[in-house]
């Protein structure tokens, strides 16, 4: 057991994990994951499907992290926080997109266009996503 935002948890998690494409969700017990630096721990309330997850399933988006929890319209509650993470506080909800990281400074991201960046990463598809009972976002590309 562990400490998660103040309720006594399991260390590990149900998640429906993508372990290679053209194949269906299997539902796996799974560590928690922990934050990291400029990160946030959240304990996922719902999340959304969209044609994009399917297409990730269907081998049209063809270089996602495997085995992979998919899912990027995620509404949480945050019950940890990495170093440096000061513009949320535990307990609050934030929503998670699809955008989950950029590299914050080519000309696409100086420019406010980050979806554009080369070394752009997303959730659901790069990151594990909200297919599970908790996730963790970077805290910058999340919203209160």
């Amino acid at each position: 057991m562990c400490t998660l935002g103040g309720q006594a948890v399991k260390q590990t998690m149900r998640a429906m994990v993508l372990e290679e494409q053209h194949s269906t969700l299997r539902l796996r017990e799974v560590a928690i994951p922990v934050a990291g630096a400029g990160e946030v721990l959240l304990r996922v309330k719902a999340c959304g499907i969209c044609r994009t997850d399917l297409h990730v399933l269907d081998g049209d988006l063809t270089q996602p992290k495997l085995p992979l929890i998919p899912g990027h319209q995620i509404i949480g509650e945050i019950v940890g926080r990495g170093d440096g993470v000061t513009e949320f506080t535990v307990g609050q909800r934030v929503g998670v997109p699809w955008l989950g990281g950029s590299c914050g400074h080519c000309g696409y991201c100086s420019r406010g266009r980050e979806n554009l960046c080369d070394e752009a990463r997303y959730t659901g598809y790069q990151i594990n996503g909200g297919f599970a009972q908790y996730t963790v976002a970077a805290a910058a590309y999340c919203f209160a």
